[in-house]
């Protein structure tokens, strides 16, 4: 019992660490969101991964969540990157603890949805923006994301580690990426933006952009995962927090 109550205080603790961290990080935007003016992807893209990794899918939804209300509130956060981040965090954390199934029926879930949104779906309009979208899902269910998730607890080959963290973390970016970009669709069109042939401008004008910054953000969150599980394996907090 004693183990337990530890365990939950723990977590809490974690969460709201992580919570504020998510916040500060949203005050720090790197990419421009096409199409929405004065809306950026922050900083905060970047550690979204890495907090559903080390906090699993169920307390990493709550500390996007929270840390991405706060970023909302004081102006600096956006809805289409609230909902990114906790879709990146749900990913991580169900692929770091072998929930592949789940991610792959929901990534497909997603990106259909995505694009075959009524009129203004890419698969409409511009089908090529789906590229990269598609490559991440051919990652996800095969063999390379089993590779990859057996290699996060790599302790001899951090290169091997790196890669685990690295395909983990782009596969879980792109999941929020495409939800971010559904979410768009819902809140702007057609009350805001109902120009069919604007959209089609906006799927030919990031089809190479959000490609580079997927990998760039996960590029940057593997770096950042893989220092950070060094350091809690250090002082043996990631052994207590979740036994592996």
């Amino acid at each position: 019992m004693n183990r337990n109550v530890k365990l939950s205080t723990l977590e809490i603790a974690l969460t709201a660490c992580f919570s504020a961290l998510y916040a500060v990080f949203c005050l720090f935007p790197i990419f421009q969101i096409v199409g929405f003016a004065g809306r950026a992807i922050t900083m905060a893209a970047v550690i979204a991964p890495v907090i559903g990794i080390v906090l699993g899918p169920h307390i990493g939804v709550l500390s996007t969540a929270i840390g991405g209300l706060v970023g909302l509130s004081l102006g600096h956060f956006s809805p289409i990157s609230l909902t990114a981040g906790v879709v990146t965090a749900f990913f991580a954390g169900a692929l770091r603890l072998g929930k592949r199934s789940l991610c792959a029926f929901t990534y497909f879930a997603l990106l259909f949805t995505f694009g075959f949104y009524p009129f203004i779906g890419p698969l409409w309009l511009y089908p090529q923006l789906m590229w990269f979208q598609a490559l991440g899902f051919i990652i996800l269910i095969s063999p390379l994301q089993s590779f990859a998730v057996k290699n996060l607890n790599n302790r001899t080959d951090n290169s091997k580690a790196f890669f685990g963290f690295f395909t983990t973390c782009l596969v879980s970016s792109l999941a929020g990426q495409i939800a971010g970009s559904l979410t768009s669709e819902v809140l702007t069109w057609p009350v805001f933006l109902a120009d069919v042939n604007a959209w089609r401008g906006i799927w030919q004008l990031t089809v190479w952009l959000y490609p580079v910054e997927r990998v760039i953000i996960a590029f940057a969150a593997a770096l950042v995962s893989l220092a950070l599980q060094k350091a809690l394996r250090a002082v043996n907090l990631k052994e207590k927090a979740f036994g592996c």
